[in-house]
């Protein structure tokens, strides 16, 4: 096991002794990222040549799996923060190594959806936007939003996209998010208002090139799918561990003739339950290794499993919500106190199911793609 993965779930009991706290401030405090940041789990995705760990795609989704189990807040900061050297490798060489000449714990926060507009200036672009969604924003660094690039004469042609990346001092938090789940996450709106942004630090996010060699860095939005799918899969298995417990523990639900544990009913249903994450989990990792695979031996033959890679995401969101909610169904009346693991797990799960990139349509596409007939997304 690496030694990532092993500080991760060291980590596990104090991240789930500190589940409300999280809830109530709606953010990661301030000590648990020092925390994270100490144990290296904000750089591991950083190339070596930069401090960090590098690690391979398939020992970072353990990592992520391992924190979602504790605290689904956590892992999916933790993702958010991890993947900032994949972003920033869509700027130059050079802007790079200068954005992790102070050290490898760089974390950037912000929107992929454009609803910024940018105006070319002389050296850059004049910034203006609000996005939404920004997970992290109270501990980034940097803060990042997708702009529709403003043509400088009418055109029918479509937009073009570019991203714009300023110092997180230079945009505004807007206090948002009020939220079902994943209340910890911070993900708060950011505004980026008149603010001029030099060449240098805009990027194509969705057909940049990477500055940085080796399979980590190429096509990082694929990655980042299957970093979704183990946060999934992580929320999943924190409900089946405390579905058990509470089983373990003599449960007896009202009427009920036996405890929970010696119901053939709640078995089945467990086991059914168990085996579902399993089948998911399998599924992410089998996928994980196809795209390494390709990524390092033949890059060039990334973009055909792309369908794939987010049907697989779509898939594995409903598998993950399937065993979610059976667990919190067997948890009768006490699990739907504010204390009790299995509310926080259905909150979460249902309000990560909300993401774009988990959305049914992208079975579609898969389905229509294996046709030879793709098709644009449809929800």
């Amino acid at each position: 096991m690496h030694d990532l993965v092993s500080r991760a779930r060291t980590m596990a009991p104090s991240l789930r002794a500190r589940a409300a706290e999280f809830d109530e401030a709606r953010r990661l405090p301030d000590d648990l990222i020092a925390e994270l940041r100490a144990a290296g789990l904000l750089r591991m995705f950083v190339p070596r040549s930069h401090g960090g760990h590098e690690i391979d795609l398939r020992t970072g989704m353990a990592v992520l799996e391992a924190l979602a189990t504790a605290d689904p807040a956590v892992g999916w900061t933790v993702m958010i923060g991890s993947e900032t050297p994949q972003l920033l490798a869509f700027l130059a060489r050079d802007t790079f190594d200068k954005m992790y000449a102070a050290g490898p714990d760089v974390v950037v926060a912000g929107g992929f959806n454009p609803q910024g507009t940018a105006t070319r200036t002389a050296d850059g672009y004049l910034t203006d936007g609000r996005w939404a969604f920004a997970s992290g924003s109270t501990h980034a660094d940097w803060l990042f939003g997708n702009c529709v690039v403003l043509p400088a004469e009418p055109s029918t042609a479509a937009p073009e996209l570019r991203s714009m990346l300023v110092p997180a001092s230079q945009a505004r938090i807007v206090d948002t998010w009020h939220v079902l789940g994943l209340r910890g996450t911070g993900s708060h709106d950011i505004e980026i208002r008149d603010i001029p942004v030099p060449d240098e630090h805009t990027f194509d996010l969705f057909a940049g090139v990477s500055c940085i060699p080796g399979p980590g860095y190429v096509a990082p939005l694929m990655h980042f799918v299957l970093h979704l799918g183990a946060v999934a899969v992580g929320i999943a298995q924190g409900a089946l561990d405390a579905t058990t417990s509470l089983a373990s523990e003599g449960k007896q639900r009202l009427y009920a003739k036996a405890r929970l544990a010696d119901s053939p009913l709640f078995q089945t249903d467990l086991g059914r339950a168990d085996v579902t994450v399993r089948a998911a989990r399998a599924l992410l990792e089998s996928t994980a290794d196809e795209l390494w695979t390709r990524c390092a031996s033949d890059p060039a033959t990334v973009p055909a499993i792309g369908p794939r890679i987010s049907a697989t995401l779509a898939w594995v969101t409903e598998a993950a919500s399937a065993a979610v909610d059976a667990c919190y169904r067997a948890g009768g009346g006490q699990a739907a106190r504010d204390s009790s693991p299995l509310q926080r797990r259905f909150r979460d799960m249902h309000t990560f199911s909300q993401h774009a990139a988990a959305a049914e349509g992208w079975l579609t596409g898969h389905g229509s793609a294996m046709l030879g007939t793709p098709t644009p997304l449809s929800y």
